[in-house]
């Protein structure tokens, strides 16, 4: 792809290099600085915060629990007399269930995620290289997959998906190594990048599915509010990892609401990034001034 052709690059000529990239450069310090704490523990003695993505505690006091490990413990629990979670776990599977309830449930993809690492890469990969073809699965199999997860949890007595889940088995392979995690994360990457386009994320990821389904009726939201200005540049459809959620937005159409109001949107904003006509901007879900 030549340098004229990559999205951003009328962003940075209109607003400058950082505005351009902000969001992108926020995301990846949230990301890295999380596995920096983590880190800290087993590095350097310091732990504050101790566990992993899947539960944790910070200093001592605050327990967060991924509420996909607690309905899988749950699961397992109802047909094989299983102990019932921890208090502490619950407290953290409420805690982050409300947080993304309010944030948006896959801000958790964009912002925490260390598969996004992986999927990102990928993705830019593709364009860099101008490969094309391939094809995901459908969107809506990772919610079956997410059902089938819990299935096999509650038949099996285990929590079925953290045996092979690449979110935990990522941040292992960043942080420790390991053959057998680095062999997951590259079996994310190469899917992405010669299978199916945002594959695996969008469609594969149950806990994506579950993010998205906390997040249905999240209050942070991304506007289109600027639609007017748009010049059908396409640079945030070539960025975005979930394209489809663009153009009721942008477009306007029956008088549509500027608000993307999908669950899908992972509140990245990477479609603000590149705009260069700044037609996107981070809001709450009421916001539906267009102008």
């Amino acid at each position: 792809m030549s340098p004229a052709l990559r999205p951003g690059t009328e962003a940075v000529q209109l607003k400058g290099w950082w505005r351009a990239h902000r969001f992108l450069l926020l995301r990846r310090a949230s990301q890295l600085g999380l596995l920096g704490l983590f880190l800290l523990g087993p590095w350097a003695g310091v732990w504050i915060v101790k566990g992993n993505l899947s539960s944790s505690l910070t200093l001592d006091t605050l327990p967060l629990t991924d509420p996909l490990v607690f309905l899988q413990q749950l699961a397992a629990q109802a047909l094989h007399g299983a102990h019932w979670p921890a208090a502490t776990a619950v407290l953290g599977a409420v805690i982050v269930t409300a947080f993304y309830a309010l944030a948006g449930g896959r801000v958790f993809c964009a912002w925490v995620c260390p598969v996004n690492l992986v999927t990102d890469t990928a993705a830019w990969l593709r364009r860099r290289l101008g490969l094309s073809g391939g094809r995901a699965p459908r969107s809506d199999f990772r919610f079956w997959l997410l059902a089938a997860v819990l299935l096999a949890s509650a038949a099996s007595g285990l929590m079925a998906w953290e045996s092979v889940n690449p979110v935990s088995l990522t941040q292992r392979a960043l942080i420790f190594g390991g053959s057998v995690a680095w062999g997951v994360t590259l079996a994310v990457f190469l899917f992405d990048l010669l299978a199916a386009p945002r594959g695996w994320c969008g469609h594969v990821c149950p806990a994506g599915a579950l993010y998205a389904l906390i997040g249905h009726k999240a209050l942070l939201r991304v506007s289109a509010r600027h639609s007017s200005r748009c010049n059908d540049c396409a640079d945030c459809y070539a960025v975005c990892p979930e394209p489809q959620v663009i153009p009721i937005a942008l477009k306007g159409k029956g008088g549509a609401s500027p608000v993307i109001a999908s669950s899908a949107c992972t509140n990245c904003g990477r479609c603000i990034d590149v705009c260069g006509p700044d037609v996107f901007t981070l809001t709450h879900r009421f916001d539906t001034r267009r102008d």
